[in-house]
């Protein structure tokens, strides 16, 4: 899977899990909304200091973006 589209799937599960919308993260990492829109769709290519502040912002370490996860409807690997 394309980092991209990796990073962009754990920013959005993060998100979904703190029941935050896209406005409020943006906010809270200093960012435009249609820039997360843009990171999770994959289609950003982020720096580390933008991937920093979103993951402060989630509440989690930055690491956690790259981690490695299933694709929606794709069964996993292990």
């Amino acid at each position: 899977m394309d980092v991209r589209r990796r990073v962009g799937l754990n920013v959005k599960r993060f998100r979904q899990e703190r029941g935050l919308s896209q406005e409020a993260l943006a906010f809270e990492a200093r960012l435009h909304r249609t820039y997360v829109s843009g990171v999770e769709r994959g289609v950003r290519n982020p720096t580390v200091t933008v991937l920093e502040g979103i993951a402060t912002a989630l509440g989690v370490p930055s690491a956690r973006l790259l981690d490695e996860t299933a694709e929606p409807g794709r069964a996993s690997s292990n």
